[in-house]
């Protein structure tokens, strides 16, 4: 299968949730690049933005889960075949 790079955007709304995005985010360690995190000041939301390359089933993995956390906001964005 052929990977692709791209960025995940994540904005945390319920700050109970972060220990589990860093868990998924830990357990795909293997196809993130890197990663940015900002708090957005006295709102209590943080917005993450992680780089990654991997199979489109890799990087849907890796959203798909932090889709289901409560309290969070996934959006990703892949670039067309990038590599073997």
């Amino acid at each position: 299968m052929h990977k692709r790079i791209g960025y995940i955007g994540i904005i945390v709304l319920n700050k109970e949730s972060v220990r589990n995005v860093n868990t998924v985010l830990s357990d795909h360690a293997d196809i993130i690049i890197g990663r940015m995190g900002i708090p957005h000041g006295n709102n209590n939301v943080g917005i993450i933005t992680i780089i990654v390359n991997g199979t489109t089933d890799e990087i849907g993995a890796l959203t798909g889960k932090l889709g289901m956390i409560e309290g969070i906001s996934v959006k990703s964005a892949m670039s067309k075949l990038y590599g073997k």
